[in-house]
């Protein structure tokens, strides 16, 4: 590594090398685990949950040992697969009636939070592995869904938000912060990052409503859950799939579009992986939600 370079989260470079380097050497007959737990407690890397982020700690230790710059033990066992989270179910031969009504007809709708200890979480995780267009394999971090039906209990809709992307300049650049501030600041963002009108669904104006009706209680669901707020929401629309419309109609911004490169494209030193272009788009929880995250 021939300058610092910002992984997982943090600065890293030769100092922290060493000091990785020096850790494995120093505990010859630890396993990878034990060596992230380690790093983790060593660096006081904790979320602001107050969770030991011994995943994000072994998460680098694998990207560094990748590069050459450190020599893992070896695995112990294999990593396991993960599988789609879809299943079969005995209704799936069932076409489900169809929604075409009013958005008046519908309400006030019901909008529930689910995880992996709620009932309905298995429904949830199947519909957007069935139906999103970008599937859906399980969560990653920290996440909130929400699982959202009519006045009568009718399923409609789910949403899925979790971390913010480390870098992206057109949001970068409407907040306005340094590097340092983004360091501290990522996690008051949440990204939108699947949302699913179920396709038997045909109702105007629901996907607004239902961004709109999110927007006022996600900061304090997110604090329940993690112990911080929200300031800010972005998300990621490909345009040549989606036009944007109901983001548009729930006041989120679109400031600026992606370059169609992915992680694997860093400094350029990598060939060039392409992924779609997508618009930006932004929504603020607060007026001051810019400030706030610029502190």
């Amino acid at each position: 590594m021939l300058e610092d370079e910002i992984l997982q989260g943090r600065r890293i470079g030769s100092s922290e090398i060493g000091e990785i380097r020096g850790l494995i050497q120093a505990n010859p007959l630890w396993h990878r685990r034990r060596l992230s737990v380690a790093l983790a407690h060593r660096w006081q890397w904790y979320a602001s949950s107050g969770q030991l982020k011994d995943m994000a700690a072994r998460s680098l230790l694998l990207k560094l040992h990748e590069r050459g710059l450190i020599v893992l033990p070896e695995r112990r066992r294999a990593p396991p697969t993960r599988r789609s989270v879809a299943t079969a179910d005995r209704f799936d031969s069932l076409p489900p009636e169809p929604v075409a009504s009013r958005l008046s007809s519908l309400r006030p709708l019901q909008i529930q939070v689910v995880g992996p200890k709620t009932p309905d979480y298995p429904v949830f995780q199947n519909y957007l592995a069935r139906h999103h267009y970008l599937s859906y394999r399980g969560p990653i971090g920290e996440n909130l869904g929400y699982f959202i039906r009519s006045r009568t209990g009718v399923a409609l809709a789910c949403l899925l938000f979790g971390a913010a992307a480390w870098q992206c300049a057109p949001r970068d650049r409407w907040i306005g912060w340094s590097p340092a501030q983004r360091t501290h600041g990522l996690p008051l963002i949440a990204n939108n990052q699947r949302f699913l009108i179920l396709p038997w669904v045909r109702v105007e104006h629901l996907a607004s409503h239902i961004l709109g009706q999110v927007a006022q209680r996600i900061s304090a669901d997110w604090q329940q859950r993690y112990r911080h707020p929200l300031c800010v929401l972005e998300t990621f629309v490909q345009g040549d799939r989606f036009p944007g419309a109901c983001y548009r109609a729930a006041n989120w911004v679109c400031v600026g579009q992606t370059t169609g490169r992915t992680r694997q494209n860093q400094r350029h030193r990598d060939h060039a992986v392409h992924a779609p272009v997508k618009d930006v788009y932004l929504h603020s929880l607060r007026l001051d939600g810019r400030q706030q995250l610029c502190r």
